[in-house]
């Protein structure tokens, strides 16, 4: 499995490395060098690195989305899998995506910056100069429109700014505690991202997330480090998944492939549409 994943990955890069090295031509060394593996530096698990997961996490939630996720937070401690839908194998989706546990690859290329993850699906930036279109199918990651910037007046582009719309859910912006997005999918977010001024192995991500269940723009910085020497495992959540959803209910399949509860004195799921055996 590990070698067939490592060639699968070879020849991705490689197709990959060809269409950069056309769509570049002269115009190579405006850009960053972002190459590598980046992966979370220090801070928790939480959405904010920053600071202590739940809670902690200080989220400006609405009343009503405070509640959905002190909701959560009961269901997390009786056993249950709270507002969390990615146990269900549901991608992250933006802007949960960018904390990255598995790690983040950038492939830059003039048109589009590609984001590849070790965990989740990949991502598109675009900054070839397109208009956003209005017919595009919503999606977890959302459409993401880039532009490089040149702050510093070199002729080089060292930071790309990226506004994403057009999600899809049901999302969170954590999986520790189930921090909820509003079910409205309107979420806009605003990415500034960039290399740290001393040190170049560190990637910075400034996030500014813009939804209708927080009373105000929520920012947190996220940072990543760059390994050199870069290992991809595949990270396949369906595979050995037990987790069953039935009537908004989770339950586990056992290892002898029989449905058992998840929790202490949980009922069954309801069987109407199957045929009783008689007592």
């Amino acid at each position: 499995m590990l070698l067939r994943n490592a060639i699968s990955r070879t020849a991705l890069a490689a197709a990959l490395t060809m269409v950069v090295a056309a769509a570049f031509g002269e115009d190579a060394s405006k850009y960053p060098d972002w190459s590598g593996q980046w992966m979370r530096a220090g801070g928790g698990a939480g959405f904010d690195p920053n600071k202590p997961t739940g809670r902690g996490q200080e989220a400006p939630l609405t009343p009503e989305y405070q509640a959905i996720f002190e909701a959560g937070l009961a269901d997390y401690a009786q056993g249950g899998q709270g507002n969390n839908p990615t146990y269900l194998c549901i991608p992250g989706g933006m802007p949960r995506m960018m904390t990255a546990p598995e790690g983040v690859e950038f492939v830059v290329t003039p048109a589009t910056t590609y984001l590849l993850f070790g965990d989740n699906l990949p991502r598109r930036i675009y900054t070839d100069g397109r208009a956003r279109p209005q017919d595009a199918e919503p999606s977890y990651a959302g459409y993401s429109i880039g532009k490089w910037l040149d702050t510093t007046g070199t002729g080089r582009f060292d930071t790309l700014e990226v506004e994403t719309r057009n999600m899809k859910g049901p999302r969170t912006f954590d999986g520790a505690t189930g921090i909820p997005l509003h079910k409205d999918n309107e979420t806009v977010v605003m990415e500034r991202i960039y290399l740290d001024k001393s040190d170049p192995d560190l990637l910075h991500n400034d996030i500014t997330t813009i939804d209708h269940a927080l009373t105000r723009p929520w920012t947190v910085n996220k940072t990543y480090r760059r390994q050199t020497k870069a290992i991809w495992l595949e990270d396949s959540c369906a595979e050995n998944n037990t987790h069953v959803s039935i009537g908004g209910q989770d339950y586990v399949k056992s290892w002898d492939g029989l449905l058992m509860p998840a929790r202490k004195d949980q009922p069954p799921p309801d069987l109407r549409y199957f045929k009783q055996t008689a007592k």
